[in-house]
This record gives structure tokens, sequence and C-alpha cells, in this order.
């Protein structure tokens, strides 16, 4: 048979079995997708920038349109909060990818501000010495050359800086948007490999203690693709029990609402085995990006070699899109499975606060001490979690915006304290520096007092939300755990404070860096934060209230 005569009959099959005709073209709100949209597309810009814009440029060029994009994608935010689309126009954009809903708002909302405060910090360049007459900043000079060669002295000595970390930074942040407001397991997928990636390669980029920053960078990518992998194969377990990607839908199947029943849905909607065992799968990605145990392994390697500047950014942000994410998950698609969840989370929660206190206390880095620091809060804004009432979400909506800015100040503070090494991390040598450089000893103390929930702090507010919630969800004992927890917490918090303020300074300690204006802002922020949400939480409590109805 000749080819043509294949091709007539293949087109007349092709008329026969279409009834439908064309295929609609897809219906894309951009008002109500507009805040991913500015970053996406100052992202691309970015990175044309790169190509186009000589060197000398860059750096001024990437700053301004990173805070451009950063401010104009939080405007369009609060613009759609004040339209009413996280209250009574929530709904379903994209074509059901994307939820447009409180919760998605306030979240983006928390990740585009911190993203804006830690971008301050990835444009510091007063910190270090000049290098051959040029200014320097957290990022490794080129980061293709090998640590220590010739190549990487001739590129320091040329006066090249890395400004790629820019449209990086806007990539992280677009995925980050998308991750918390996730509509569909695909979409949901897509986001967490967009801010991932960057993320990877971000961590790999110290300018100095390069080594130790390429081995944190190759840990977190390797572990964080086994999570991925995890996640990945759930959503494809989901999908075989569900015959869908979509949370509504699934949610549906799962508390057996759906309507219109197929015989092949029948026969998997009776396999709770592919139920229970891909929805464990997909939150366990999601609990390794929040850095709960026993997912947690990353955590103190990574943020240690990272440069400082992408830790603080990192730490508050991921946390923020990955705790949206798993609320999303559990209260809009498993509420039918409640009861086989909250136990798990129970013993996780538990789990990671007291081992995150726990092994904190024999920390002797400052960014490990850190890290441990932010795995028993990975554990606190769980038990928020598992209320499963309307005040969980607000009072963990309420806990990730507070403690997003006092992660970033603290680690901006980290920035500040340095030798001829680099910044000095080791808790030894912060001894004495209430004498040496009170102001700067005085913020790093109220952030690590917010940490430890002092009253008059944000973290006493968020911390109080949280555990009102668990106990009037019925978790009391959680929040006993909870309690025992934050004083085992406090020690280590108090110890490095006594150290900074009742130690002797040693005459080889290290010096505190003069800022410029930028880092100074983070600081400042991060201390105006902590102290309001701390006086006068009540307005915020209200905010996060309004914004804690998810749309189904």
């Amino acid at each position: 048979m000749s080819a043509t005569a294949v091709h007539s009959l293949w087109t007349t099959a092709a008329t026969a079995a279409d009834p439908i005709g064309k295929i609609d073209a897809p219906k894309i709100e951009y008002g109500q997708l507009s805040p991913t949209l500015i970053i996406i597309g100052a992202a691309i810009i970015g990175i044309l920038i790169e190509a186009f814009v000589p060197r000398r440029s860059r750096y001024y060029v990437q700053m301004f349109l990173s805070v451009v994009s950063l401010v104009a994608a939080f405007v369009a935010v609060v613009a759609l909060a004040a339209g009413g689309y996280g209250t009574t126009k929530a709904g379903i954009a994209a074509m059901g990818a994307i939820a447009v809903d409180g919760p998605a708002l306030f979240l983006q909302g928390t990740i585009l501000l911190a993203a804006l405060v830690g971008l301050f910090t990835f444009a510091e360049r007063r910190l270090d010495p000049q290098a051959h007459g040029n200014r320097v900043d957290s990022f490794a000079a080129q980061a293709a050359a090998v640590p220590g060669s010739e190549s990487e002295q001739k590129a320091v000595k040329a006066g090249f800086t890395t400004t790629e970390v820019f449209p990086l930074l806007l990539f992280a942040v677009a995925g980050m948007l998308i991750f918390p407001a996730a509509n569909d397991l695909l979409t949901l997928f897509v986001a967490l490999e967009v801010f991932s990636l960057p993320l990877y390669l971000l961590c790999a980029l110290a300018r100095r203690k390069r080594l130790m920053s390429q081995e944190a960078a190759v840990k977190y990518f390797l572990l964080g693709a086994f999570a991925s992998a995890f996640t990945l194969f759930g959503i494809a377990l989901l999908y075989g029990y569900a015959g869908s990607m979509s949370y509504g839908t699934i949610a549906s199947v799962v508390d057996g609402t759906v309507q219109n029943v197929t015989p092949a849905l029948a026969d998997t909607m009776g396999n709770d085995a592919l139920l229970l065992v891909g929805s464990a799968l997909i939150v366990m990605g999601l609990l390794f990006k929040v850095g709960a145990v026993p997912f947690h392994m990353w955590t103190p390697d990574v943020y240690q070699g990272a440069p400082t500047p992408v830790t603080g950014f990192m730490a508050a942000a991921t946390k923020v899109a990955a705790f949206g994410a798993l609320l999303r998950i559990l209260y809009v698609v498993l509420p039918g499975l409640r009861w086989d969840w909250r136990p798990v989370m129970w013993a996780v929660a538990i789990v990671t606060m007291l081992a995150g206190a726990i092994v904190a206390i024999t920390q002797t880095d400052i960014k490990r001490l850190l890290a441990y620091s932010s795995i028993a809060h990975a554990g606190f804004i769980l038990a928020g979690v598992i209320a499963t009432t309307p005040e969980g979400i607000s009072s963990v909506l309420f806990y990730l915006a507070a403690y997003s800015f006092v992660t970033i100040g603290a680690f901006a503070v980290v920035t500040l304290v340095r030798d001829a090494g680099g910044e000095a991390t080791h808790l030894s040598k912060w001894a004495g520096l209430g004498r040496r450089s009170p102001l700067v000893a005085a913020v790093f103390a109220v952030f690590l007092l917010a940490f430890a929930g002092i009253p008059l702090t944000s973290g006493f507010s968020g911390k109080f939300a949280v555990f009102k919630a668990a106990a009037e969800g019925g978790a009391a004992p959680l929040v006993v755990i909870g309690v025992i927890s934050s004083a085992i917490a406090a020690f280590f918090y108090i110890r490095v404070i006594v150290l900074m303020f009742f130690s002797e300074p040693r005459p080889e300690g290290p010096t505190v860096a003069v800022p410029s204006p930028l880092t100074m802002t983070a600081i400042g922020v991060g201390v105006a934060v902590t102290v309001v949400l701390g006086v006068a939480p009540q307005y915020f409590l209200d905010l996060a209230g309004q914004a804690g109805v998810f749309v189904r």
C-alpha cells in the first residue's frame, strides 16, 4: 500500500474518530497569576542581562531589576488580596493548576518580602577587604574555576563577580510562589524542581571555603534528588488511585463523594495501599524540604557550607513554601485520611522538636547551631499543622511570617563577624563580642531571644499561637513536649548571649565589619518585625486568621 493511501486512511480515521473538533485554547487568568509572572519575567530578563550588558555594569542592573520585580510582585499580591481574592473571590486559576486563596496570597507575600530582605544580603560588597582594588561579595569570582586554581586567581584579579546569583534567586522565588499555591500534583512537582535547582547551585558559590561550599551543594543535590524521586513516585501512586492529578478530585475520591465512577476507577479506589503509600511518599518529600526529623540530615551541613546570605534566604523562604504546600496537601487533598496521618505527624513533630533542641546543645559552630534550631522550629510549626482547625492554619501562617525575618536577620549578623579567613563562625570566636561591638551583639541577642520564644518577641507570639491551636485541636501532650523542647532550646540561645556579654574578648578575636546600608536594612527589618510582632501581634494574627481558608 502506498504512503499516500496510508496517509489518507489515517486522516479519514482521525476525522471520523474526532467528534469534539478543535482543542480548546487554555484559559489563563493573567491578573491572578501576576505575582509569579512578574518574577519569572524578571528572571528571564536577568539571564539576558548576563549575556548582553558589559561586565562592570551587570551588578547594578541586576540589583535594580531584582528589587523592582520583587516590589512589583508584592504590590500585585496586596492588590489581589485587597480585591477579595483571599476571601470572597478565592478560586482556582490556570485551568485548575493554581489556587488563588487566602493562604496562597499570605505565603506569597511573606516569600516576596523575605526574598527582598535576603536580596540585600546577597548584594553586600563591603564586608571583605577589597581585592586588587575591586569590591567583592560573598560569592565566588568565577563559579566555573577550580578552587585554588590559576584561573580563579586571575578571575579575582580581574575583579569578576558572579552576578548570576540574582536571576537564580528570582527563579527560586518563582518556584516558591507556585509551590504553596499548586492545585494539582504535577504543578506541585514542577514548582518543587524550579525552586530546588537554583538553590543547589547557589549553595556551591561561596567565595571563601569553596570546597566546603561545593560539598554542601553536592549533599543537598543528592539528598534533594532522592526526596524529589520519592515525591514523584508518590504522585504516580496517587494518580493510579484517583485517576486524576487535581487536588479536589483526589479529595473527593478519598472521601467517597466522587461523581460518575468508571469501572477502572472503582477498581483502583478500593486499593487503599496505593492511597496510603502514595500520600506517605509525597508528605515525605515535603518533610525533607521542611527539615523535619528523620529527613533533616542535609540541614546542618548545607547551612554551614553554603554562602551565609544563601543560607539565610533558604532557611526562611524554603520553610514558608514547603509548609504552605504541606498544609494544602493535608487539609485539601487528605482531610479524609486525617486519622491515618495525624498519629504519624505526632511522632514526627515530637522527634523533630526534641532532636533539634538536644543536638543543638553540642554544636560549636554558629551556623550549625542555627541549623539545628531551624529543625526544632519545624517541629513547633508541625504542632500547628496537627491541630486540623482553622486556628491551626492561621497560627502556622503567622509563625512562618515571624520566623522568616528573624532567620534572615540572624544570618545577616553572622556575616558581619569576621577574621582573616572570612566569617568567624566558631562559637569560641564570639566570646566578648558584646564588649567589642555592643550594638551587633545586642541585635543578635534580640534574634536569639526571639528564637527562644521569650515574651515581647515575635517568637513568643508565634509559639503561643501554634501551641494554643494544638491544645484546642486535642494535641495537649504535644504542647507539653513543645514547652519542654523550648526550655532545652532556650539553654543554648542564652549560652551564646552569656558568651558574648560575660566573657573576656580575646586579643586575636574577630573584628566586626562595617556593612553597607543594604545589610543594615536587612538587619533593621529583622529587628523591627521581631519587636512589632512581639509587642503588638494582634493585627497580624487577625490577618493570618482571615487568610486561613483553603479553596477547594
